[in-house]
């Protein structure tokens, strides 16, 4: 169905999916909206690059016979914007500025990444909700997250029920093919998992030495073993830990500094940072968030050890330098959460027009 999108729309599944969606996406604003959250519109075309990661689409009027091109160098003063632009991969530096005025606010619109990955768990084109709450710590973050994921899928159960029901019945038929050590947590049973337990919380260091001694005890064996602290957990890691170890949701906080982004607030102990990600059954990390470094000169330092331009991102430190408090937020990937409550094993699936490398129709 993929190869004929502009029809799957009419297919029984498709409809499914996409009232889900619908659901989801307004059960995002109600949430917010219940609790006092501002919704506030952040760029689409932006000069910053907020995760560092460099995987960006550029956004230019410059021709492309290379004309633009002295010395060399390309010429972006002479581009539509006059500098450098590129679409956003995330909102939250532009939302920050708005927490550190209204306090409560989130957004909620499309982000890109020029990431060139085929997995079922990526697109090119993909939504983010990313709230930002002042006066929050690291603990406050956790609980909103929790209390929103439960919320929105707490929604879709009251809603959707007739198309929950018929994907679940969908996927049972598709699992009945699988080995059975190689099947899933029926669908229905999966959302009932999440909503019903209270999420387990550890530290980063905790999760690495669970992950140790499944190994060495043999209860189970990764292919992507983990060797020392300061690895980044994979997906099968993520799994472990959800579905076998403790059975229910998990959060991890507290990661090593070295594989997160130069924006997290510090830890006193100089090694880990205050951030948290959640990891859900069938999936594993589903949010991502962290309270913020609102210390300028510790920001500053991080940016330095991370070569992120200070220069560039000097309207960001502002809110450092003329009133701040603490402050923290998350992202939590909508196509990802609409896959994981449809049950839907692939992600272009679950976006009325899919974008990933080789492929934009329409």
């Amino acid at each position: 169905m993929r190869e004929i999108a502009h029809l799957r729309f009419r297919t029984n599944t498709f409809g499914a999916i996409f009232r889900i969606r619908h659901s989801l996406s307004f059960a995002v604003h109600e949430f917010f909206h219940q609790r006092g959250f501002l919704y506030i519109h952040t760029p689409i075309i932006t000069a910053s690059d907020a995760e560092g990661a460099g995987e960006m689409f550029r956004v230019t009027t410059l021709p492309l016979d290379g004309s633009a091109v002295k010395d060399g160098e390309v010429q972006f003063k002479d581009d539509f914007f006059g500098r450098s632009t590129n679409l956003t991969v995330s909102g939250q530096l532009e939302g920050e500025l708005a927490a550190m005025a209204f306090g409560n606010i989130y957004t909620f619109g499309p982000t890109f990444r020029a990431e060139n990955s085929n997995t079922t768990r990526h697109l090119a084109e993909f939504w983010m909700i990313e709230p930002e709450v002042a006066f929050a710590d690291l603990e406050d973050n956790m609980n909103l997250a929790e209390d929103f994921i439960r919320y929105i899928i707490n929604y879709v159960m009251q809603h959707n029920a007739d198309d929950l029901a018929f994907l679940a019945q969908r996927l049972e038929e598709e699992e009945k093919q699988k080995p059975v050590t190689e099947r899933s947590m029926p669908l229905l049973e999966k959302l009932s998992f999440v909503v019903q337990n209270t999420f387990e919380r550890i530290t980063y260091t905790e999760a690495i030495q669970i992950l140790k001694d499944s190994n060495h005890n043999k209860k189970k064996k990764f292919q992507y073993p983990i060797e020392h602290w300061g690895t980044d957990l994979q997906s099968e890691h993520e799994r472990y830990l959800v579905e076998k170890h403790f059975k229910k949701p998990v959060i991890i906080t507290n990661y090593p500094k070295e594989i997160k982004s130069f924006y997290m607030r510090m830890n006193d102990d100089g090694k880990t940072v205050a951030a948290m990600d959640i990891l859900a059954p069938g999936i594993g990390e589903i949010v991502g968030g962290s309270q913020r470094e609102e210390r300028l000169d510790v920001l500053l330092n991080r940016m330095q050890e991370l070569n992120v331009p200070a220069e560039e991102l000097d309207w960001y430190l502002d809110t450092r330098r003329y009133g701040t408090c603490i402050h923290a937020g998350f992202g939590l990937g909508f196509e990802r959460m609409v896959q994981f409550v449809t049950g839907m094993g692939n992600i272009r699936d679950v976006i009325p027009f899919p974008r990933f490398p080789k492929s934009c129709n329409f």
